[in-house]
This record gives structure tokens, C-alpha cells and sequence, in this order.
């Protein structure tokens, strides 16, 4: 090889390397979704049923008959499922299955807390259950007056449970579980 060629690959050697030089790359910090969901607005549902409440107006409730009723969230890809019962002294029986369901989320939870409901102006008693973790419902409850009525709502995601990425939609809908609570009256 020339000199002449060997003088060239040195200057484009050293030409290549001050170019490229910068300063050293970082990772960039992880990213987390701005998920914007709009503010409530609580509609009353007033069927010809034991019991009235509010509901947020983004979700669309169907009637499954016999005063069973779903709010579909489309945007939010869930469900919250509300089934009602009469209590024919049979109140034992309807708190223990709906205790048992909550707590058939053990397995895959990371913990369940509870939340006693009481309200005697409406003669609403309940629990409010907020389940952590990868559990197929986040939040499910209970409210009964003890002597005629009793309802129970659970929430769920039309996607495989992964507390981290449902948890935005999760603390919405709670909120949503919440004002139910509160709002709901018995006929």
C-alpha cells in the first residue's frame, strides 16, 4: 500500500472519529400513558325496580330482566355488573355468597380491603371492596336495608388482569362504584 493511501484512510479514520463523537447515550426514562378520562356526570336510574341511583353518563346500562342490569364502558373496556336480589330471609345466605365471590379473588390479589357502607337516613348498609393486584375485579360491593333488598355490583375488564395498566380505569369506575353507593335509594 502507498503512502499516499495510507495518509488518506488515516485522515478519513480521523475525520469518522471526531464526527461520530458525542456525548454518551442515556436511556431514556421510562413513559407512563396520560389517560384523560372525562369528568363524571351522574345520571339517576330509575327503573321500575326496588331501589334508584346515580350512574356516570358515559356508561350505557342494559337490562338483563329480572332488575339485573350491566353499565357497559366502552371506552374504558369494562363492565360493572349489578344483581339484585329480594331478601326472603334468606340475608345470611345472599352476604356469605357475596363475601365468597370477593374473597374467590384471594389467589391472584395482592390484598382486599374493606369498606363498611352505612347510611341509616337511607337504611343502605353495605360493604365496598377494593381488591389489589392482578385479580379479575378491582372493586366489587355489597348494599342491603337487611329486610327486603339487596344488591351487588362487581366491575371487570375486558382484558387479561394486569393491575398496572387497568389501574387508571380502575380508580375511575371505583369513584363511579362509590357515588352509586351513596346515591342509591330503595323504593
Amino acid at each position: 500500500m502507498s503512502r499516499k493511501h495510507l495518509s488518506f484512510f488515516l485522515f478519513c479514520g480521523l475525520c469518522i472519529s471526531i464526527i461520530s463523537c458525542k456525548d454518551d447515550v442515556l436511556p431514556k426514562p421510562k413513559a407512563y400513558l396520560s389517560l384523560d378520562y372525562p369528568k363524571p356526570n351522574y345520571t339517576k336510574f330509575d327503573k321500575a325496580c326496588g331501589f334508584t341511583f346515580e350512574y356516570n353518563s358515559i356508561g350505557k346500562v342494559v337490562d338483563q330482566g329480572s332488575c339485573n342490569f350491566h353499565i357497559e364502558y366502552p371506552k374504558l373496556k369494562a363492565t360493572v355488573y349489578l344483581n339484585y336480589k329480594p331478601v326472603n330471609k334468606n340475608i345470611d345466605a345472599l352476604l356469605r355468597d357475596a363475601q365468597k365471590l370477593t374473597y374467590e379473588h384471594v389467589i391472584k390479589a395482592d390484598g382486599i380491603v374493606e369498606q363498611p357502607y352505612v347510611n341509616d337516613k337511607k337504611k343502605a348498609y353495605g360493604m365496598f371492596y377494593e381488591v389489589g393486584g392482578n385479580a379479575a375485579s378491582q372493586s366489587q360491593f355489597y348494599l342491603t336495608d337487611s329486610t327486603k333488598h339487596f344488591l351487588a355490583g362487581s366491575v371487570y375488564f375486558y382484558a387479561r388482569p394486569n393491575f398496572d395498566s387497568v389501574l387508571p380505569a380502575a380508580h375511575y369506575i371505583k369513584n363511579d362504584l362509590r357515588m352509586l353507593m351513596e346515591s342509591l335509594e330503595w323504593k
